[in-house]
């Protein structure tokens, strides 16, 4: 027992919700918590529309439901309180909590915003009991910041995660490998992680309705009717195996950038754009390939006289999307560029943090969406098949001064 791994998996209970409660009650003690009443955290609450993104316990005795349409589950609750988003506080309070639970232990892996893995296996006995310890942070994390958390503990990271979503809210809870037959395998099958509707229904279908019986079925029997490598990994995680680590963080780069010496001077605004685009495909490829986001776009240009120039600006909310980094840059080329011939044009991402936070913007509008998905999409087929596998039509063009790939990249150091 000495030697197994201790993980703990940090939950903050119904997150947008209770952070928002958080900032209404530190702007106004006598306003409404909105834990406490039918609410939810959406879009544009006058015009119904948008979608959930988190809500109350009371709103989900209704039956409402994350990621629902405002106007359906305002027809399941006609009382139900809807406000809009505050997207840069709760990366205010996500970050905050991290910095608190970095006074436990140096491993951590962030999961999402609202998430996240400590690995206290070498850290532990400077607290006390894992529980003990548990329940430490759990009460200084509502003292201190004012919202409630759920930690799982478990020896690797599927059990503590598993463990946290036992009872809610504000609770501490243990899944050790013992525990398992107890505690894990009476569950229903869409319980277990990475199990969905589809993967339910197909168990269902061949008579799995827990994860002890998911646990104990012949595996050649589930590779039948989910695929080899699913079927493995699921079976694994009704068995409570799990051998992923808690990733070591390395210290982030402060930007990614990337700049072209032309083979001739440009003096006109459509030229520069593209190339502008070519560079900002190759600096969003690199933000999402490290996963993170930037929020600071900066352009740099040298004249035909080698005079340089730099103008940046910061965004709203961080990114790493081609289509924001290219339109932000091509706004800066605007103001900031008298059409004097240049020579060398660069683009430069800074402001970087971890994309373990980008569940702040998951939930736009469905053409940004679609346009995200595409842009991870050809960032794969590249990485499978090569950089010229797939080009821009723009880069075609028999003149075309740049495509996508072009410039000499320049990777900005840590410190």
């Amino acid at each position: 027992m000495a030697s197994q791994r201790l993980i703990f998996h940090i939950d903050v209970n119904s997150a947008f919700l209770s952070w928002e409660s958080v900032y209404r009650l530190a702007s106004d003690p006598n306003a409404l918590d909105l834990r406490t009443i039918p609410s939810a955290v959406g879009g544009d609450p006058s015009s119904r529309h948008g979608i959930v993104l988190a809500s109350s316990t009371p709103a989900k005795r209704y039956g409402v439901t994350t990621g629902e349409p405002l106007a359906q589950a305002l027809r399941k609750c006609p009382q139900l309180m809807v406000v809009p988003s505050r997207f840069s506080y709760y990366h205010k309070c996500s970050k905050a909590m991290m910095e608190l639970l970095s006074d436990y232990t140096p491993d951590s892996e962030p999961f999402s915003i609202d998430e996240t893995f400590l690995d206290m296996t070498t850290t532990i006995h400077l607290f006390g009991t894992p529980l003990k310890t548990a329940d430490q942070i759990r009460e200084r994390i509502k003292k201190e910041l004012g919202f409630t958390v759920n930690i799982g503990i478990g020896p690797n990271k599927l059990l503590a995660k598993m463990a946290s979503d036992f009872e809610k809210p504000d609770k501490c809870h243990t899944l050790f490998t013992e525990e398992i037959p107890s505690r894990l395998w009476p569950l229903p099958i869409r319980d277990l992680f990475l199990v969905g509707r589809s993967a339910q229904r197909r168990l269902e279908s061949i008579g799995i309705h827990t994860i002890g019986q998911l646990a104990a079925c012949d595996l050649q029997i589930l590779k039948a009717h989910l695929g080899d490598k699913y079927a493995i990994l699921i079976h694994q995680y009704a068995n409570g195996i799990d051998d992923d680590l808690v990733a070591q963080k390395e210290p982030i780069n402060k930007g990614y950038g990337n700049s072209v010496t032309l083979s001739r001077d440009v003096d006109d605004m459509e030229t520069a754009c593209q190339i502008l685009l070519s560079l900002c495909e190759t600096v969003g490829a690199r933000l999402r390939a490290h996963n993170v986001l930037c929020s600071n776009v900066c352009i740099g240009l040298k004249d035909w006289q080698f005079h340089s120039q730099s103008h940046q600006t910061n965004l709203k909310e961080p990114t790493d999307s081609t289509a924001v980094l290219y339109q932000t840059a091509c706004h800066l080329l605007k103001e900031a560029w008298d059409l004097t011939p240049v020579r060398l044009i660069g683009v430069r991402a800074g402001k970087i943090q971890e994309a373990g936070f980008c569940q702040m913007v998951l939930f736009e509008d469905a053409r940004s969406q679609k346009h995200k998905d595409m842009e991870k999409t050809v960032d794969a087929i590249r990485k499978r098949f090569g950089t010229d596998s797939i080009k821009r039509a723009s880069f075609l063009k028999k003149d075309a001064l740049v495509d996508h790939a072009v410039g000499k990249t320049k990777h900005l150091d840590k410190g």
